[in-house]
């Protein structure tokens, strides 16, 4: 969506605030975690692999996706300092790429995440970099909350977006707060995507450009859960689906890759 759909703010509820470029370093955040897959295997000691199509209890992922997930070297390795998840077709005609999850190994609360990718543009495919609560419980959806840092869909190449789901909004009823920017060339260049995370605000940025600010405002946990719990980081890339399937999947066009060069978590200093 265009920055116009959020121009408005106001003095109650979840507000949008404008466009600025990030300052090249920011003293507020201290790096105290960081993976640059320079190492010969996934890190296992911050990284999960979630396996299988999410049967019985959410089956295609809870979107409809087509893949199944696999920890199988043609859909997730390293290489040359970089994590690669593939996503392939087989003979059968099914669907397998990779998804990595940091759930009770890495778990914060506020602060700056940061990923360098590039991110592949196929139709049908469904990059997403984001976060959910680490809970000692079953997640209540979307009431816990979800941040997602950055998504790309296929269908629309180039634009990038960064949302929130909440009780109040998500995407079940069409009110996900979510904005968007235009990129260049995404899945040949890489570009840096990130989320500064506070008790009240969440803004998100690509390549140093903020494109969306939400502030919590008067909202309670059914519109802001955002300070409530420690979250986890998640990566995957996914195969049609209710958004990324919402134009077809362009079979032929497989493989597809999302290559990783590196991601980061910095400690907010305030908090």
């Amino acid at each position: 969506m265009n920055n116009s759909f959020y121009s408005f703010a106001t003095l109650f509820g979840l507000m949008w605030i404008g466009v600025y470029h990030l300052p090249a370093t920011d003293p507020s955040f201290e790096l105290v975690w960081e993976d640059h897959f320079d190492q010969q295997t996934i890190d296992t000691t911050s990284w999960s692999y979630a396996i299988g199509n999410g049967c019985p209890d959410l089956c295609g992922w809870g979107n409809n996706e087509l893949q199944s997930y696999s920890s199988n070297m043609q859909n997730v390795r390293l290489e040359n300092g970089r994590l690669l998840i593939e996503a392939h077709k087989d003979t059968l005609g099914n669907f397998t790429s990779a998804k990595l999850i940091t759930k009770n190994k890495l778990d914060w609360k506020y602060g700056k995440v940061e990923l360098r990718a590039k991110i592949p543009t196929g139709k049908g495919t469904w990059m997403a970099f984001w976060m959910l609560p680490t809970l000692d419980r079953d997640m209540k959806w979307p009431l816990d909350g979800e941040i997602d840092i950055v998504e790309h869909v296929g269908y629309n190449p180039n634009v990038v977006y960064g949302t929130i789901h909440t009780d109040k909004y998500n995407g079940m009823n069409g009110k996900q707060k979510v904005d968007s920017i235009k990129l260049d060339l995404v899945d040949q260049k890489f570009h840096t995507y990130s989320i500064e995370w506070s008790e009240d605000e969440i803004k998100w940025y690509a390549d140093g450009i903020l494109y969306n600010h939400l502030v919590k405002g008067d909202e309670d946990h059914h519109g802001w859960p955002f300070n409530q719990y420690k979250y986890h980081l998640i990566i995957n890339l996914a195969v049609g689906g209710n958004w990324g399937g919402k134009k077809g999947v362009d079979e032929s066009s497989f493989p597809q890759r999302l290559e990783v060069d590196y991601v980061r978590y910095f400690k907010s200093q305030s908090n």
